[in-house]
């Protein structure tokens, strides 16, 4: 009954709530800030099949030790490592003569000093039949020839798909031994909401499986036809891993459903999701939410990596008409 209800929504707070709840949903992404706001969740580290309470969880984000960068494009390519949580902001930025269309999206590190760490930027093409994003390891250089490109996002015509490619080229340009194809990254469904409800996005997110290694699978396909959505709608997930945001829970002292970001997330908007799989809801892959009107937290843990996430975050911002 999700789907029914969640247009009535209504943000309370609850003294009664403990551990900063933070309701899932708002209105849509210029939405006016509500100071009546709740959250509640738990988060589970590592592997292991043995369920751990929510101040375990919670005590083992905390205690992620410290992250080093090193080779700022591989970093952002290699999967988090097991049982580290790594913590981002996403800022947007609309200043300037077209960025109210197109603001630039910038991704940093988030570090117990307060330091900025810059990892990502991105930004939507101007002149593109669909959304198309480019991703780049340098804030000043977003153009799709330079050195710093480091991958792209594209949708469907009905902004309701999306893709994340990295730097390779098509397959149609590829060498030979296709060493130089494009790999494809993951892919983000967003179900359509024939019924206009505002309410909880039901995301689905296709990423390539690891290998014994830790590492990830290279998914590059021979040609459009065999790409992740259309092995996802084919059925077809041998070496690829499917993943869905969390759906929020009902709360009776807050009388909304809420997801708990354990403190991470602090505005209420349908852009606030967590992304787990359905064989353990409790671990969360990757989480993304308001913090201030232009300001995102996104954390990601492993198999994902940086530009699968930050895409995935990319994504949540583009208009979709059918899925509101």
């Amino acid at each position: 009954m999700i789907e029914v209800l969640v247009s009535d929504l209504k943000l309370n707070v609850s003294e009664a709530v403990p551990d900063h709840v933070f309701d899932l949903l708002g209105s849509d992404d210029e939405e006016e800030e509500d100071p009546s706001i709740t959250q509640k969740n738990s988060n589970k580290k590592g592997k292991s099949s043995k369920k751990k309470s929510n101040n375990d969880c919670a005590s083992a984000r905390m205690e992620s030790p410290v992250v080093e960068v090193g080779n700022l494009e591989e970093f952002v390519l290699r999967p988090a490592p097991q049982s580290v949580t790594i913590k981002c902001k996403v800022t947007r930025d609309k200043k300037g003569m077209d960025r109210g269309l197109y603001p630039t999206y910038y991704l940093h590190l988030d570090t117990d000093e307060n330091k900025k760490i810059f990892l990502l930027a991105g930004r939507k093409r101007k002149k593109s039949k669909t959304s198309n994003y480019l991703i780049s390891i340098d804030p000043t250089d977003m153009s799709r020839g330079g050195e710093n490109f480091i991958g792209k996002l594209r949708s469907n015509l009905m902004g309701t798909k999306f893709t994340v490619f990295d730097n390779g080229v098509s397959a149609d340009k590829g060498k030979p031994d296709r060493s130089n194809v494009r790999q494809e990254l993951s892919a983000v469904i967003y179900d359509t909401n024939v019924l206009g409800f505002k309410g909880p996005r039901k995301m689905t997110v296709i990423i390539p499986a690891m290998n014994e290694e830790q590492e990830r699978v290279p998914f590059r396909p021979r040609n459009d036809n065999d790409g992740l959505l259309c092995r996802w709608q084919n059925k077809n997930m041998e070496n690829l891993i499917q993943l869905h945001n969390k759906t929020p829970v009902w709360n009776d002292e807050t009388q909304s459903y809420v997801l708990n970001f354990h403190g991470r997330v602090t505005h209420a908007s349908v852009k606030n999701f967590q992304i787990v799989h359905e064989n353990d809801p409790d671990y969360i892959v990757m989480q993304f939410g308001r913090v201030a009107d232009d300001t995102f937290t996104m954390d990601y843990n492993y198999p994902m990596c940086g530009v699968q996430a930050f895409a995935i975050a990319l994504s949540s911002f583009d208009g979709k008409l059918a899925c509101e």
